[in-house]
């Protein structure tokens, strides 16, 4: 049985206030400007100054939202994108989701639960590729408890190969209780992910049946509330764009980004934002289904609205989508991409979607990604210091500043990139990395921290590892 939902759980979503927001708010192109400039001092914006950007339709006005969303981008997190994998550890599912092929009456997709010789392999393959960040998935199910998850990522922390490892762990699963987050928090993960999927009550309603534990809107909404009040300071939140209006989604995420800020302190280190995409036995009604366009204007509305979190863009889309919507304010990628159970040792190339829960866009491997990164003059990062440092929740929120990115991110990101390329990059990789190393080394302003940064980087090439501020 569920635990009562905590004294501090309320259904903060109100419909009808959003719905009233998106179709009474005219476009204004002053108050646009105005709440861009409030936008550009890191001030998160309140629901109705969004609505005001997400009323902006005329071309000029939507390039304007385009270029502080950049610039917004650059000030908070400097050039640099991190890098991470996800690893689906078990697709079965109690729930019964009409946009997902795992859900439990889909009888022929493949279910599979990674044992612990095909995990180490999955591991293995992932640290032969350079990865230190992984993103650890699990379906909702009696077998994928508090314990079994803290199991899989003592298990992940524990494997080592020559210098590989990987280094901090994040969980996408389904809401706990209490015990549960406070189990998962000591097994030493970074974010717990919830995504909500759709913020409408009735389009929530439609696409979780009601006999299922998905099903219950206001458990998940408090998920992170719980999570929080346990102990797990570091939030990720989303949205499956496509379920419903993007508009008001947007609102939501929003919303619920300013509950978690007004009760803790703090608001969600990540926000998601993937859009529907074909998937094996899913057959959706397109009628709210997301353009290129909008996609772009969701994304650098959402940077706005939510100056300081981290913003993840995923291999959902397509290489050319995600080249595009990357300077609207995205500071995480996944790269090398495999969503199929074991995945990542498999030899074929091509998408079993059986077995996968939906069609992802970019199955490139990582070190192409990487070097088209890195070409376009982003720094790709495999930092993982806040966490282990303890800049984390509301510390994080806190130094999410432009001082911070020269004092930690910058420095971070080339400590771990020089990693990459001496361990793992491909020729043009590496030779194309150490360039952009010495661009930006050349950029820190502080003659201390750049010496530093230099000393370290040397350590890294005479064999030393894990060196980080």
């Amino acid at each position: 049985m569920k635990e009562i939902l905590s004294k501090s759980c309320s259904d903060f979503i109100d419909d009808n206030k959003l719905e009233k927001l998106i179709s009474n708010t005219k476009e204004d192109k002053a108050r646009v400007r105005e709440i861009i400039a409030k936008s550009m001092e890191k001030k998160p914006l309140q629901i109705e100054e969004t609505a005001i950007l997400l009323a902006a339709e005329s071309q000029d006005l939507v390039e304007e939202i385009f270029n502080a969303a950049r610039q917004l981008k650059k000030d908070v997190y400097g050039n640099r994108i991190v890098i991470f994998a996800p690893l689906y550890i078990g697709n079965y599912c109690i729930n019964d989701c009409v946009y997902c092929a795992f859900r439990k009456s889909l009888r022929t997709t493949v279910r599979k639960t990674l044992n612990e010789d095909e995990l180490l392999s999955q591991i293995e393959a992932l640290v032969d590729k350079g990865h230190k960040r992984l993103i650890l998935v699990f379906g909702e199910h009696p077998a994928y408890t508090a314990d079994f998850i803290s199991d899989t990522v003592r298990k992940v922390y524990d494997f080592k190969k020559n210098f590989g490892e990987i280094r901090r762990v994040n969980i996408n699963a389904a809401p706990l209780d209490h015990e549960g987050y406070a189990k998962v928090k000591a097994a030493g993960i970074g974010t717990y992910q919830i995504f909500q999927e759709t913020y409408h009550h009735e389009t929530y309603r439609k696409v979780h049946p009601a006999q299922t534990h998905k099903g219950d809107y206001l458990w998940r909404l408090d998920g992170l509330t719980r999570a929080y009040e346990a102990g797990c300071d570091d939030m990720g939140i989303g949205a499956l764009f496509g379920l419903y209006k993007w508009k008001f989604e947007v609102l939501g995420l929003v919303t619920h980004s300013l509950f978690l800020q007004n009760i803790f302190g703090v608001g969600p280190h990540t926000i998601s934002f993937p859009r529907v995409r074909p998937a094996h036995g899913v057959d959706l009604d397109p009628k709210y289904f997301v353009s290129d366009y909008d996609f772009k204007r969701l994304v650098a509305i959402l940077r706005l609205s939510v100056p300081y979190t981290g913003m993840i863009l995923t291999a959902r889309e397509t290489p050319q989508i995600r080249r595009e919507v990357l300077g609207f304010g995205v500071s995480q990628i996944d790269a090398g991409t495999r969503i199929e159970l074991a995945g990542y040792t498999k030899k074929e190339d091509g998408q079993e979607l059986n077995k996968e829960q939906f069609q992802i866009g970019d199955v490139r491997p990582m070190d192409e990604i990487l070097c088209e990164l890195i070409k376009t003059g982003y720094v790709p990062s495999f930092c993982t210091s806040c966490y282990r440092s303890g800049r984390t929740g509301q510390q994080f929120m806190e130094f999410a500043i432009p001082g911070f990115i020269e004092k930690f991110c910058t420095p971070n990101a080339l400590l771990t990139l020089k990693e990459y390329l001496l361990d793992y990059a491909g020729p043009e990789t590496k030779a194309e990395g150490e360039k952009i190393i010495c661009k930006e080394l050349a950029k820190i302003a502080n003659p201390k921290t750049k010496q530093q940064v230099a000393e370290r980087l040397q350590r890294i090439e005479n064999k030393e590892h894990d060196l980080y501020f």
